[in-house]
């Protein structure tokens, strides 16, 4: 079909196309499709839809707008259950038919797999959609006054914040640099400075690693950070700045310093061993991955979800509550939590976390962990949002990896966790499209706007390290105009390196203590100044306009307006769209990249030098 990309049909389950947001059960909701006349004449379109498992048509849609070359269709279709699946039909005067899916258009029927998803669990807060997140390492961010006023533990190895970062091998998880809950509100400003609204800390309970998920206790917050003062001080200051802060729970397994590992290890009478899964004598246990430290949480026991996760007086129910009052958690592992052979209560824990979150303060967000697809999984019935690595991080790793010889050898220095392209490094513009354009198949839209969306994390390798020099401002400015919560990674707006997750984890170089790029910070304060200000890019739909070895363009657009985003690798590229793709190119307003967009005829032609990112924003429409 010789149809330009970018005058495809287009449906993402945003408001544009399904003005209610927040369907009830047995509700009537509007569907919408937008429609060029470069497919054909319209005779029809229709929205095949699931009810109670099986599958009809909708009446035919009507018109209900025209722009340009463009049919607004809208088809109502009943919530008839909790969650359902939908596609369109559109036939032509011609007799031909097209199936549109999350995957695009196409010729034969496809797999319900593919199809749109709707339900009725969106109940992200309404700050999450304009979310810009800060994730911090605390022992790696910044020393206070206070760092040497406390005590070194007997595991730990202490270094000098000019250290280098061991990266593997003995030491790795004892090196602890001394950084505190102090040192963090000393330099909240920075954070302020970049735009940053909320605020996620890794684990502060104590435990016998520097990175904490290994907790001895979930009540207490660990000493060497300042304890729960400190803890407490940081989020009234965090506050105070008008930002918000979540923190980090490990809700599949504990530490085995754990206090309710050690009530009972070789104690079968204990009323905690129905918490993990031991035998023999509780001698033997179940482990995360066989890790002997990290005992794996049981939890078909009704006493460890009283304790932990259900009610007003769990360690869930704590830290949300005064005088904490955090923001909400992000869940660590929440892929495995609950699954252990042929048990899976993975969703019921993660309802049974969010219930509590709601009856302490429904205000707040949840965010489950997945290094791999979490679409079919997180559909906002449990975790509101993913942290997921699949549909963002990967692709856009993939697009700007440099494959020379000088940067794959650094692998040599300690593998990466897991492989961040999953095969071949080398790919295109269209292949970040398709890729990504698979892995937000299966995710509502709501939950799509609420999943992070980093460069790199304190688990992965710096972005950095393994992109072709000067990607990460470009790639920074996908993370900011992507559907999603965009993620600076601490030491991300210094231009820091990591050869894997444990070299990542540098400390900051306030006092210059390492080599790094300060004129970032000027440039992702930008980014967040322009997300900030441009609703549509904390809610508008997304369209694909172009994809090429070296530029892919696309337009995110509400109500309100629409933000056009153009971005390069490291070739030229020649940029042409119809100018009908998008409404407005002739009066395109540049709020960053400089880049003019021209009109020749029936075409706009867009900047295409390597390495660039524009973005531009375009008239409302009347």
């Amino acid at each position: 079909m010789a149809l330009d990309f970018s005058l495809h049909p287009h449906h993402d389950g945003s408001a544009l196309y399904v003005p209610n947001q927040k369907p009830k059960l047995l509700e009537k909701i509007k569907i919408r499709i937008r429609v060029h006349k470069a497919l054909g004449n319209v005779q029809e379109v229709r929205i095949r839809y699931s009810e109670s498992g099986e599958a009809f048509p909708s009446a035919p849609a009507k018109v209900i707008k025209r722009e340009g070359g463009w049919a607004w269709y809208e088809a109502t279709i009943v919530m008839h259950n909790p969650k359902m699946n939908y596609r369109f039909m559109i036939v032509l005067t011609s007799g031909q038919t097209y199936w549109y899916n999350t995957q695009g258009l196409h010729d034969l029927i496809q797999p319900d797999i593919q199809d749109f998803r709707i339900n009725t669990f969106s109940s992200a807060p309404k700050w999450g959609a304009s979310a810009i997140m800060y994730q911090i390492f605390p022992d790696r961010f910044a020393r206070s006054q206070h760092a040497d006023e406390h005590k070194t533990p007997e595991w730990a190895i202490a270094k000098k914040w000019s250290d280098e970062v061991i990266g593997h091998g003995p030491g790795t998880s004892e090196q602890l640099f001394g950084g505190d809950l102090w040192g963090i509100i000393d330099h909240l400003d920075h954070l302020k400075k970049l735009g940053v609204n909320l605020v996620y800390l890794t684990p502060i309970f104590p435990g016998k690693s520097n990175h904490r998920y290994d907790a001895s206790s979930f009540h207490e917050v660990d000493s060497i950070l300042g304890g729960n003062m400190a803890y407490q001080a940081l989020i009234e200051a965090v506050h105070r700045k008008g930002m918000r802060i979540i923190g980090d729970l490990t809700s599949n397994h504990s530490g085995d310093s754990h206090e309710w590992f050690k009530a009972a290890y070789k104690k079968p009478g204990a009323k905690e061993s129905s918490f993990y899964y031991f035998s023999d004598g509780n001698k033997k246990y179940e482990a995360w991955f066989g890790v002997p430290s990290l005992p794996k949480f049981n939890w078909n026991s009704k006493e460890l979800r009283r304790r932990f996760i259900q009610g007003g007086n769990s360690v869930v129910a704590k830290w949300l509550k005064k005088p904490y009052g955090i923001d909400g958690w992000r869940i660590d592992v929440a892929n495995m939590t609950g699954r252990t052979r042929d048990e899976d209560m993975y969703l019921e824990v993660s309802q049974v976390v969010r219930q509590t979150m709601v009856e302490i303060n429904p205000n707040t967000i949840m965010l489950g962990e997945y290094t791999g697809d979490a679409a079919y999984e997180v559909q906002g019935d449990g975790w509101q949002g993913a942290m997921t690595y699949s549909n963002f991080t990967k692709p856009v790793w993939r697009w700007f990896y440099n494959s020379d010889d000088r940067s794959r050898g650094k692998f040599a220095k300690g593998a990466p966790g897991f492989s961040m392209w999953d095969g071949n490094p080398k790919a295109s513009g269209r292949d970040l499209v398709t890729s990504y354009t698979q892995f937000i198949a299966g995710f509502p839209w709501h939950v799509r706007l609420h999943n992070m969306n980093p460069l790199d994390t304190h688990d992965i390798p710096r972005f950095k390290t393994y992109a072709i020099a000067g990607a990460q401002r470009v790639a920074a400015g996908m993370q900011f105009t992507f559907p999603g919560i965009p993620v600076i990674w601490a030491g991300d707006e210094f231009g820091l390196d990591g050869y894997n997750g444990e070299s990542s984890r540098t400390p900051l170089p306030w006092n210059n203590e390492r080599p790094n790029d300060p004129t970032l910070i000027e440039h992702y304060a930008a980014l967040s100044k322009i997300r900030r200000e441009n609703s549509a890019l904390n809610d508008g739909s997304m369209r694909f306009l172009y994809a090429s070895d070296e530029a892919i363009v696309y337009v995110r657009e509400n109500a309100k307006q629409a933000i056009l985003v153009a971005v390069t690798r490291g070739a030229d590229a020649k940029i042409a769209l119809p100018k009908d793709a998008v409404a407005g190119l002739a009066k395109a307003e540049n709020l960053l990249g400089g880049g003019k967009i021209s009109i020749a005829g029936d075409k706009a032609k867009l900047p295409g030098k390597a390495l660039s990112l524009n973005i531009w924003r375009l008239p409302a429409k009347g």
